[in-house]
């Protein structure tokens, strides 16, 4: 990115001429464009690990020119050139060492050393990497920067593919955390292997990352690429990356992620201490009063009602959000991540509404694609890994009904959503927050524990819609709305929730910080509950609570 001088830098962007000092303390960003310089692998290193931490791992033996490959030069004497150049003995730096604390084992890759290929010796350094990690359980973290394989080292270089993929399947296995961190440019044999098989992707901003370069697909396809092709935010938008990160934020942000694999304070026990008489929740469907029906859906469609991330900034010490499925996109009606609650690493997943106009339309009025599912399921999946409970806020008028979503394949998105769910071996808590509205709200409500909040509504339809089909009048959603039992006082009496977490009088958006840290004691009592139980009990417990609706009399029917 940048020339220059030593005492000024010029940025090959914008031109912008920065004194080199400055630049070196903006961590090499230009401050008028916000272009990120290339790192070396020394440069990342200390700008992401602790001083006085970092420890090398010991460089691997391996064959050096396994095909006696000659071009312009012999293949030994690139290396050695190479080597002389970047003051490395590879492509990339492996090394131990803390991040803001947490222990890490990191590869870092350096593009200056032969474009970053892939070889035989990056690929041995890179699984050893994981290996100490899986040894350590410390997570790994991995940073690319890279044009592909190594085309010397010939099918060799292929299979590290192969070997490094491999490695981290070796770390889902054993429940380490992994987190890959995307640089300009990622592409080739790296991007299609240990790059893209992280927990979690992070990218900066404007890097380059594909598969086959720019050039290559223009002369293949012949035509001419979108604005922004492959770059981090055009990934970031079909999600296949969960955040796009500027440099200046990666130590928190990396800090966050790796604090869901450290254990809770006070001798990894949560801090959810208060007496069981606190927790205020309503169990018995006789504490709770009749209310009108059309008031029940009016309350719980109410624009102010808090939303899952005004209970998340009320409730979490920390978190992360992630974004994308991994396969097709992002959906904004759908949010999660990871963070500690009461001290303990969970992850939180809910509908979003939103509260103005502007965006209720951008977040599709809660209303979920199939990408919104998908990535839900992809963040349960992370959970099950790591062992963390996971925290549902339900709060939708249903799945998004619109071509779009149908094409993508809505109801499978749905159906392998509540089939992950009755399965997935962590505990699972699930508060219907506003608006319940059928298979689109079960699909992130297959818990162990079910609450609703005294507001909160439930159904198999709308009111609107089921009048419009069974009375064919949509004045008759009123009628419908009464006939339905949709308000919690019928869910709790039907058994459908099994508790209701009382409100501020005349609803949660009358007062959201009170509504919050009612729902805090719900949660804190709910969770120590349920993480109390073995994980083939939660998952056989969970499963009888399904088989036994429309068999089993509910206590209070």
């Amino acid at each position: 990115m940048a020339s220059g001088t030593a005492e000024w830098v010029s940025c090959s962007r914008c031109r912008e001429l920065t004194y080199g000092r400055r630049f070196e303390r903006d961590l090499r960003v230009c401050p008028g464009c916000g272009a990120h310089s290339p790192l070396t692998a020394r440069q990342r290193v200390e700008q992401l690990l602790d001083a006085d931490s970092v420890r090398p791992l010991e460089r691997p033996a391996v064959l050096e020119d396994p095909l006696g490959f000659t071009d312009s030069l012999p293949y030994p004497e690139r290396l050695r050139r190479a080597r002389e150049r970047t003051g490395s003995e590879e492509a990339v730096t492996c090394v131990t060492g803390t991040l803001m604390g947490h222990p890490v084992v990191a590869a870092v890759m350096d593009f200056r050393f032969m474009g970053g290929s892939l070889g035989v010796g990056v690929g041995e350094a890179v699984t050893r990497a994981a290996e100490t990690a899986l040894r350590t359980r410390a997570p790994l973290v991995v940073v690319t920067a890279s044009g592909g394989a190594r085309m010397q080292e010939g099918a060799l270089a292929l299979m590290q593919m192969a070997k490094t993929s491999q490695a981290l399947a070796e770390l889902d296995e054993a429940g380490i955390l992994t987190v890959s961190l995307l640089t300009d440019p990622t592409y080739g044999g790296v991007a299609a292997s240990f790059a893209t098989l992280g927990d979690v992707i992070l990218a900066e901003p404007g890097a380059r990352i594909g598969f086959a370069g720019p050039r290559v697909i223009e002369q293949t396809i012949r035509h001419e690429l979108p604005e922004g092709f492959q770059t981090a935010e055009f990934l970031l938008a079909r999600g296949l990356v969960d955040a796009v990160v500027p440099r200046v934020a990666l130590r928190p942000v990396l800090a966050s992620l790796l604090d869901v694999q450290a254990p809770a304070p006070a001798a990894s026990k949560p801090a959810v201490s208060a007496p069981a008489t606190r927790t205020r929740l309503v169990r018995d469907p006789g504490e709770l009063p009749e209310r009108d029906p059309e008031e029940v859906v009016r309350t719980a469609r109410h624009q102010e009602r808090p939303t899952t991330l005004d209970y998340v900034n009320q409730l979490l010490d920390t978190f992360q959000e992630l974004r994308g499925d991994r396969l097709s996109g992002d959906c904004p009606a759908i949010v999660g991540g990871v963070g500690r609650f009461d001290g303990r690493a969970v992850v939180v997943i809910g509908h979003q509404k939103g509260h103005d106009t502007p965006e209720r339309v951008q977040r599709n009025f809660g209303m979920a694609l199939p990408e919104g599912y998908r990535k839900a399921a992809r963040l349960m999946r992370l959970a099950a890994k790591l062992g963390l409970p996971v925290v549902t806020l339900v709060d939708t008028p249903g799945a998004h009904p619109g071509v779009g979503a149908e094409e993508r394949g809505q109801a499978w998105a749905i159906a392998e959503s509540i089939r992950l769910m009755s399965g997935l071996p962590v505990p699972i808590v699930t508060v219907i927050t506003g608006e319940g509205g059928s298979g689109g709200a079960l699909a992130l409500a297959v818990a162990d524990r079910v609450l609703a909040c005294a507001g909160a509504m439930y159904s198999v339809i709308s009111p609107e819609g089921c009048a419009a089909i069974l009375w064919k009048d949509g004045s008759a959603a009123p009628r419908a709305a009464a006939a339905l039992q949709v308000g919690a006082r019928d869910l709790l009496r039907h058994g459908i929730v099994d508790a209701v977490v009382p409100e501020p009088e005349g609803g949660a958006h009358r007062d959201p910080m009170a509504a919050a840290e009612l729902l805090r004691e719900a949660l804190s009592a709910t969770l120590r509950e349920v993480t109390a139980l073995p994980p083939d009990d939660l998952v056989a417990q969970r499963r009888r609570r399904f088989r036994r609706y429309g068999v089993e009399i509910p206590r209070y029917a």
